[in-house]
């Protein structure tokens, strides 16, 4: 049993806690352990989100896809993971799209209500998720704002941000390239030479149809010199 214990303070959400303040929690919530086959559905898009879900073993494929079907973006997860926490609560409450298990993947869910006492029972809980909804909320802001402004790498970047989390890898933007010109409002020449010039650095791969992220890490990190760069300038 402590084992676990030790496991489940690791989850996102759950850190900070201590040993004996879970040892309460599990003993008075329902926590409900899955296991889904490798190829398994085991969250669609549009599904409610009437629980909160955590990826405890193994790997996932997360995919989200536009209305008209033309623009997706995809990547894996490793254990340990929580899915969505932002659409448990507020305007829109289904799920934005599908996670696929790639193995053999054990998942923890817990309902809606009793993840709400779990908030009301320990401050450390509220903070987690607050904190969880407020780095979510601002990557969703800074992604359209730097549709309006910022270099082309800066602008991909943001969005894989927003449309990702920290620990993804094998992430997949797939949109023809013409269309995504249109998105990120350049021309296509300017564009092409973005895209080169990114995957000289290491940064991605492409082709006509689909850009490949080597790196979550270092394609944020241009985001980081870039705004130290701005601040040097402005000084």
């Amino acid at each position: 049993m402590p084992g676990m214990f030790e496991f489940l303070m690791d989850l996102p959400l759950f850190q900070g806690t201590s040993m004996t303040k879970l040892a309460d929690i599990v003993g008075s919530t329902k926590f409900h352990f899955l296991k889904y086959p490798e190829g398994e559905v085991i969250l669609r898009e549009g599904d409610p989100c009437g629980h909160i879900t955590f990826i405890i073993n193994g790997s996932v494929r997360v995919e989200t896809v536009n209305r008209s079907g033309r623009f997706s973006v995809s990547h894996t997860l490793n254990a340990p993971a929580v899915i969505w926490p932002e659409f448990l609560f507020g305007r829109v409450t289904e799920c934005p799209g599908t996670v696929t298990a790639l193995e053999s993947v054990s998942v923890l869910k817990i309902a809606k209500a009793d993840y709400i006492s779990i908030l009301e029972s320990d401050k450390v809980f509220l903070f987690n998720y607050i904190n969880a909804l407020s780095v979510n909320a601002q990557k969703s802001i800074e992604g359209i704002l730097a549709l309006t402004d910022g270099d082309i790498d800066e602008r991909i970047a943001f969005w894989i941000s927003a449309l990702t989390q920290p620990g993804s890898r094998d992430i997949k933007l797939t949109c023809r390239k013409r269309d995504l010109c249109t998105i990120f409002g350049s021309p296509r020449a300017a564009f092409n030479n973005a895209l080169e010039s990114m995957h000289q650095r290491g940064l991605i791969d492409y082709t006509s149809d689909e850009l490949t992220v080597r790196d979550r890490g270092e394609l944020l990190a241009l985001l980081n010199r870039n705004h130290e760069h701005d601040a040097d300038r402005d000084l």
